[in-house]
Formats: structure tokens, C-alpha cells, sequence
């Protein structure tokens, strides 16, 4: 069956283009962009936290992308390097913390991420933009803590990205 397109009535819908500009009807302006959040989640406790915070219908900002993971330390330095290149604003990574069920895991991770914090302060990147925390399966206010508190640092700061620096070039 086809669908019938709707039409407006007299009087109804913005009308004519002159219409718009005769009468100063103006488009809402369109909505700044909001930094956008990688949150790297482990299986075993991050993305169960995850996932209760969608089971209890709690929101956080729809630019946040979640990746499950079996551990963060699985990433490199250049990885993160390579997200903030690409457009990633800011990087959560949810780990168990000491009690991740990979030996040695958590050492490793805990590692990495301050050599990619080195790194990025090397490149004029501001390392508040790369988070490491320990979030359980219920933790859902500490989920949203930490996706609040990263947005709050994205959107009350100007940060340079690597990719601004690069087009200026």
C-alpha cells in the first residue's frame, strides 16, 4: 500500500519560502556538537554496571559509545592516540580494577595508560581526556559519575585536538 504524503491545511505548516522570510519565521539553529565519549567496558564488571544503568532507565549523552572488552590492556598507547585523532573527544576505560579475573591484567593496563598520559602531554593533549576507573556490575551511579564528570571536562574546556593542530599545518 502506499503511503499518502500529508499536506497542510490552510493556515497550517510554515507555508512558502516568501512566507518564511516575509514574516521572519526562523529555523531552530542548529545544536552545537557534543563531545563525543569512547568508554572502553570490560565483560566481566563494566558492561554488566553498563547494562544495569540501561535496566534501571537512567540516560547519559547519546555521543557516548560503549565497546565491550575482556580487559582495556589489550589496547596500546597509540590506540588512545589514534581515538583522539579520529575524533573521539574524551576515553573512559572501565576496568575490575585488582580484581581482574586475567593475571597480571589490571599491572598492565595501569601501565599503559600512564605511558599514553605521557604521551599525550608530549603532544599538547590534555591527558584529563583519558580516564582510567574501576566500575562494578551495579555500580550505575559511579557509571554515570563518570560519563558526567567527562562530559563536564569536554564541553567546559576548548581542547585542541590533534586534528585541528594537523589541518593548521
Amino acid at each position: 500500500m502506499r503511503r499518502r504524503t500529508p499536506r497542510f491545511a490552510a493556515g497550517q505548516g510554515p507555508g512558502p519560502p516568501d512566507r518564511v522570510e516575509r514574516e521572519g519565521i526562523v529555523p531552530e539553529p542548529q545544536q552545537r556538537r557534543r563531545p563525543k565519549i569512547l568508554l572502553l567496558a570490560t565483560s566481566a564488571c563494566a558492561y554488566p554496571g553498563a547494562d544495569y544503568v540501561g535496566q534501571t532507565h537512567s540516560e547519559y549523552p547519546a555521543s557516548t559509545y560503549i565497546i565491550r572488552v575482556p580487559t582495556p590492556s589489550v589496547f596500546s598507547e597509540d590506540f588512545y592516540l589514534r581515538c583522539f585523532e579520529k575524533g573521539i573527544d574524551g576515553i573512559i576505560a572501565m576496568s575490575c580494577g585488582q580484581e581482574c579475573p586475567y593475571a597480571g591484567a589490571y599491572e598492565r593496563f595501569a601501565e599503559r595508560i600512564g605511558r599514553a598520559h605521557a604521551l599525550m602531554k608530549e603532544r599538547g593533549l590534555d591527558p584529563r581526556r583519558l580516564r582510567a576507573t574501576a566500575i562494578g556490575t551495579v555500580c550505575a551511579r559511579a557509571f554515570l559519575k563518570e560519563v558526567q564528570d567527562m562530559m563536564r571536562l569536554l564541553e567546559g574546556k576548548a581542547h585542541e585536538s590533534v586534528t585541528t593542530r594537523a589541518r593548521e599545518s
